[in-house]
């Protein structure tokens, strides 16, 4: 039937936030919906729903739920909606839809969707893990000679046709598996990078394409990843192996075949597979492979391949964690390219330009003589000669030797200097070099050992990062703007392998304050339902003994930055409460999140926090007692209102009288009640305190006029670090001096992001100065000011008590020198849109607010009698208040014209 006016449908059916997904390990999946309705009628909103699941399509198709019929429920619900139908199996297929309500008016069933699940029990795994029955070195310095990539396979047979055919595969550190020859999915760099002793991702695949009737082969791979790392020491201290859960690498898979009459026949690993070697010498996920393409054995993952001089594999016999499906999106190729300039820098060493900065890999068609050895090194900048600088990529800071020694810094083994580099000796003929276990952050590449120049379109370049889908979308009339926009997002997707990265190469850790500081602004481009939901994950499986969180996660050592790296934890569940829903992630972590807060209460009883980092890389002071107490009062305020929503009265109470005792303690110390002041007096110290709310209503007026003459002294130039940039640009918007804030982003000078551009950045830098050997130029850290964009030009934000973005504020401001924005974002429940245009003295603006959601809009009018709507006088009910006028909309399209006086 085709939609009326007064029909709603389900449309965009997620279930995990998911379209159609294979491998759910969720008891209740939690399932949700968009919502969509002909013509532009306002105020929408769905009065109930009913969902069908099915076992089957042709059940569903009958409207028959013989798995669950939520029958006509009453409600505007339609995301996080827990199925609660009969208990599910192994990898059981669910197929589901959905009708919707509007007032009394049923709308017609949505499209069907599906989902499977995974291996929901532990005694479901009939795979052994096993590994190449080799031992690990017993020195560090053993770690580096080459120890061959370990290659399994095992043959069988179908002989009847079969209807269904699923996988389930883990392998660490890194795995790939074929089926024929045919390589399974399009994952790369799996699994996802846990804390292994607590938990293990593992994916399932349907392969029913790739079986034949007669003999089969299943072939997989493993590299060494964050499983079996390199005892490099990072900044000459941190040892991965003695953090981290180690061992040979290893792996587990179980392919289940499901026959067309009904019987099940399961291949899985155990010691009757067989175990051989890669071309792949060596592999480190920091330092890169060396691979020798004459030692590949053809045909390998093939039927028919001779394996009588391989050896039966080991099984594997550390300790790991519960195997669980991922919630965050693969890591795959999501773009490609070719090099866009060349030239010989020396003799036999040419130099590729890719264009950008970016994490990945870099791909060479070649057609050389058997046995050429070819070198490649990556790194972000050039010397004035224009030859390779690598040296802000280098692992850990490790450039040379311990002082009076000949030891790396690295330790025993390790390189003088840890760059990034591959290295590839040639089968001969044409073939193609990519690398597998090991991904590169660089915008050029030194190749050395050819015996010619490569054409630009030989060398490629394959963008890696876990597949989030974008959400957000900022375009305005200052290029300056778009470029940074531009440069914010490349270096965001740089930075996200299973882990929020702070860069992609010389560390590749997950700090919390690089979270703390840009959750926000990968969220308004990307949806980030999935990962940062495993990211709280991560932090409570890194929890110290006593529950209190680390700097890193997965942790691999470094503890010292105190609360506000902390603070990611509690900060990612409100915020996954309040872009997503998601209610569940606070139900799970509370109680980790809860234990943390304590610890820090115990640690400084009287209020104030007085070690750890606050403004990480700024240019002014940033004392730690100053500065990191707000934070723990914020941290406090963000317990209290988790505690509310698990409706736990006692916490709440607890939290809200923890807050007042530190607003006390802050306030008796560091603010000047007659100047407005705060501990130091710099850009960061009073955004800090304004940001957090922690100084009371009767000073803010103050303290905000402080920071207005600090950036006037600066010549609207910012001091501010990692933190104290997004609280900055933040609060000047907020408190109407959105002109300042765009002065700020917009200086083209020393420091800011106009500097970065002129120095040719195509990523973010770590370091407001330029650094062509310490810093990184890979640093999401500074990314806050994207954010920044999409919520005070684009306007749109989450409403402080949003729940997944029912509650929209749109509140766009309008600087002089911006002529238009056009912004959307794609919410949980819809896109909305905010675009603006200054036309002479009148000002345009364009909204669309989804169905089901409810908006307040702000446009900066003196009065209502400026603006129309739809070229008719505003007649809503409305507010007027520091030059702007404020009103609620229901869903919609809207445009309203504001007259400037």
């Amino acid at each position: 039937m085709p939609l009326t006016m007064s029909t709603l449908v389900a449309a965009d059916l997620r279930c995990e936030y998911q379209v159609n997904p294979i491998g759910i390990d969720a008891a209740r999946p939690r399932l949700g919906w968009k919502l969509i309705g002909s013509g532009d009628i306002r105020g929408r909103q769905q009065s109930a729903f009913r969902i069908l699941v099915a076992s089957s399509s042709k059940l569903l198709e009958q409207n028959t739920g013989d798995l669950w019929d939520s029958q006509k429920v009453a409600s505007a619900e339609q995301n996080q909606i827990g199925y609660s139908g009969d208990a599910l199996k192994s990898l059981q297929a669910c197929y589901w839809k959905v009708q919707v309500w509007e007032g009394k008016t049923p709308g017609d069933w949505s499209k069907p969707s599906r989902w499977e699940m995974g291996i929901l029990k532990p005694n479901d795994w009939v795979g052994k893990w096993i590994n190449d029955g080799k031992e690990n070195p017993k020195s560090d310095a053993e770690f580096y000679a080459d120890d061959p990539a370990p290659l399994f396979r095992k043959e069988f047979a179908v002989q009847k046709p079969v209807a269904r055919a699923r996988v389930a595969i883990s392998g660490l550190g890194f795995y790939e598996a074929t089926l024929n020859g045919i390589r399974i999915g399009d994952h790369v760099l799996d699994p996802g990078w846990t804390r292994f002793e607590k938990r293990v991702e593992y994916n399932i695949y349907d392969v029913t394409a790739l079986i034949a009737l007669g003999d089969n082969c299943l072939g997989l791979q493993l590299g060494n990843g964050w499983f079996n790392p390199l005892p490099l020491k990072l900044f000459g201290s941190f040892n991965l192996r003695e953090h981290l859960a180690v061992g040979r690498p290893r792996v587990i898979a179980q392919l289940r075949i499901q026959y067309r009459d009904g019987s099940v026949k399961t291949i899985a690993t155990d010691q009757t597979w067989r175990a051989g070697e890669s071309a792949i010498r060596r592999n480190n996920i920091y330092l890169g492979e060396w691979v020798d393409a004459r030692k590949e054995p053809q045909r390998w993952d093939k039927p028919g391949f001779d394996d009588s001089k391989w050896r039966a594999p080991g099984l594997a016999q550390e300790s790991l964690g519960q195997l669980v499906a991922p919630s965050q999106p693969p890591i795959r190729v999501t773009a490609r390219w070719n090099a866009v300039k060349v030239r010989e820098q020396r003799t036999g060493a040419y130099i590729y330009d890719l264009g950008v900065n970016f994490s990945g890999w870099l791909s060479l068609k070649l057609n050389v003589p058997r046995g050429t050895e070819i070198h490649l090194r990556y790194g972000e900048l050039l010397y004035p000669d224009g030859a390779l600088n690598p040296m802000t990529s280098v692992a850990g800071q490790i450039k040379g030797f311990r002082q009076g020694t000949k030891e790396s810094v690295g330790g025993p083994g390790a390189p003088e200097i840890a760059w990034q580099a591959d290295t590839y000796i040639a089968r001969g003929g044409g073939e193609m070099y990519t690398p597998r276990f090991t991904f590169h952050a660089f915008r050029y590449l030194e190749i050395t050992g050819l015996p010619a120049q490569l054409p630009l379109s030989s060398v490629t370049a394959s963008r890696l990062n876990s597949d989030v889908e974008e959400v957000g979308s900022f375009e305005c009339s200052n290029p300056m703007l778009n470029e940074i926009q531009a440069m914010c997002r490349r270096t965001f997707l740089s930075n996200i392998f299973s882990v929020q990265s702070d860069c992609p190469h010389r560390e590749r850790l997950g700090y919390g304050g690089d979270i703390v500081a840009t959750s926000e602004a990968f969220m308004a481009n990307f949806a980030m339902s999935g990962f940062y939901r495993k990211a709280v994950r991560d932090w409570s499986d890194s929890a110290l003994a006593d529950g209190m969180f680390t700097d890193t996660s997965p942790f691999i050592g470094i503890q010292y930055c105190g609360v506000i790296w902390a603070l990611a934890h509690p900060l990612l569940i409100d915020q996954l409460y309040r872009h997503y829903g998601d209610r569940r992630i606070g139900e799970e972590e509370y109680a980790a999140a809860k234990r943390w807060l304590n610890l820090i209460e115990k640690k400084y009883p009287n209020g104030i926090v007085t070690d750890g980092l606050s403004d990480h890389e700024g240019l002014a002071p940033a004392p730690a007692d100053a500065m990191v107490t707000p934070m723990y009062f914020f941290s406090a305020k963000l317990l209290a209102a988790q505690a509310l929503r698990l409706n736990l009265r006692t916490d709440e109470s607890h939290y809200k009288q923890l807050a007042e005792k530190i607003r006390g303690a802050y306030l008796a110390k560091f603010v000047d009640p007659v100047n407005g002041k705060v501990g130091p007096g710099t850009q960061a110290s009073q955004s800090f305190a304004l940001y957090t709310g922690i100084v009371t209503e009767s000073l803010r007026p103050r303290v905000f006029a402080y920071l207005v003459r600090d950036i006037e002294n600066h010549s609207n130039h910012l001091t501010t670090g990692i933190l104290g940039t997004k609280f900055m640009l933040d609060v000047l918007s907020r408190n109407g001096r959105g002109d300042l804030a765009y002065a700020i982003v917009t200086q083209p000078d020393f420091p800011g992001w106009g500097w970065m551009l002129k120095n040719g950045a195509t990523t973010l830098w770590e370091h407001w100065e330029f650094s062509d050997n310490t810093y990184s130029h890979n640093h999401p850290m500074f990314g806050s000011v994207s954010q920044w964009m999409m919520n005070w030009l684009g306007g749109i934000q989450p409403a402080v008590n949003s729940v997944g973005f029912d509650q929209i504020v749109i509140h766009p401001q309008t600087p002089k020198g911006l002529n238009w924005v056009r912004s959307s974002y794609k919410s949980i429940r819809g896109k909305i849109v905010s675009n603006w245009i200054q036309q002479g003295k009148v000002l345009k603006f364009e909204f669309v607010i989804p169905i089901n959601s409810r908006a307040r809009i702000y446009l900066p009018a003196e009065s209502a009698e400026d603006i129309t709507e739809g070229g008719q006088p505003l007649t809503r009910i409305h507010q007027t208040k520091d030059h702007l006028v404020n009103f609620a909309v229901g869903s919609g399209h809207y445009s309203f014209a504001v007259r400037r006086r």
